[in-house]
């Protein structure tokens, strides 16, 4: 694990450097929530989430490489959607996102405010790789995966580097899990900084396959995607790569769920107390901070993104 742990985390130093001039350092926030209890909040970011990380981690690398290639092509319900299209406007490069047809509306306005050319009708979960394929092979575009991929994990690790140098005695770190990119990323840069730092997923109860994985030691699927209002991690399974990292390498101490109830709690908490415009996937560490089932000890939540469905939001907040 040595070896694998000291490549992967020189290679978050790198991306930090790589899109430094391209993303914010999102501040750490303390809060009267508990005096030891850190938030590094991404809703912040450019396009409002964490994900701009690493796509431009990975479209910088692209476009570097001579030949360029003759475009990006993504799936995605929304933020990775946001940040390919930026990095790729940034970049000069042709981008297409396929986005499912009961996306969030504004991610989907954003992604193509950003320039990004968008496929959405007839696009479901199902058929959304079937299609990506089929894309790739017509216009030869490359792919950037939304979490498995090298140079997303790496990108996505610079959020937990930054945060454990503002605060370096943290005992805990926590962010959402879906695919594992975040996580990941997360768990490099932790673990190279404090092998004893403990490092924990959190997703929703009904969206629970990396929780079963973490259990059973190798890749679950669920059988269709999740129903969960925590839109940004209705993922089925995470990825050959982030398995590797969270897993099979064992830089991930454990992964809690949360229920929908709990979810909508957080987000409530996060918008009225806290002031922060949290998405519910953004608040899933919250909400397992608030429920006690994560590690005592000095804790850091990474809350993902703001990018909310404001009619959802609203009907959360009415409860």
């Amino acid at each position: 694990m040595t070896g694998f742990l000291e490549e992967h985390s020189a290679q978050v130093g790198e991306a930090a450097t790589r899109i430094r001039a391209y993303v914010r350092r999102t501040p750490c926030l303390a809060t009267d929530l508990d005096p030891g209890l850190r938030l590094k909040p991404e809703c912040f970011q450019v396009t409002g989430s964490f994900k701009v990380r690493g796509a431009f981690n990975a479209i910088l690398t692209l476009a570097a490489q001579n030949p360029r290639p003759a475009g990006v092509i993504a799936v995605s319900s929304g933020n990775h959607a946001q940040a390919v299209a930026l990095a790729a406007a940034t970049v000069g490069l042709p981008a297409l996102v396929l986005i499912p047809e009961d996306a969030n509306p504004a991610k989907v306005a954003a992604t193509r405010a950003l320039g990004a050319e968008v496929i959405q009708e007839g696009i479901t979960f199902a058929n959304r790789e079937e299609r990506l394929h089929e894309e790739m092979a017509t216009r030869g575009f490359t792919l950037v995966h939304p979490f498995d991929d090298w140079n997303v994990i790496h990108g996505q690790g610079t959020a937990a580097r930054e945060l454990l140098e503002d605060v370096p005695d943290l005992e805990v770190i926590a962010t959402p899990v879906g695919g594992g990119g975040l996580l990941s990323g997360t768990a490099i840069s932790a673990k190279r900084h404090n092998p004893a730092l403990r490092v924990v997923g959190v997703e929703p109860e009904v969206a629970d396959d990396a929780y079963r994985t973490w259990k059973a030691g190798r890749i679950q699927s669920l059988a269709s995607a999740p129903s969960t209002i925590a839109d940004g991690v209705r993922t089925t399974s995470v990825g050959a790569r982030t398995f590797e990292t969270m897993f099979a390498n064992r830089l991930v101490d454990e992964i809690v769920t949360v229920s929908e109830d709990e979810i909508a709690s957080a987000v409530r908490v996060a918008w009225s107390r806290l002031h922060l415009a949290l998405e519910p996937t953004g608040a899933l560490p919250l909400a397992a901070y608030l429920t006690g089932k994560l590690p005592k000890g000095r804790v850091g939540l990474i809350l993902t993104g703001g990018n909310a469905n404001l009619e959802t939001v609203a009907t959360l907040l009415r409860r």
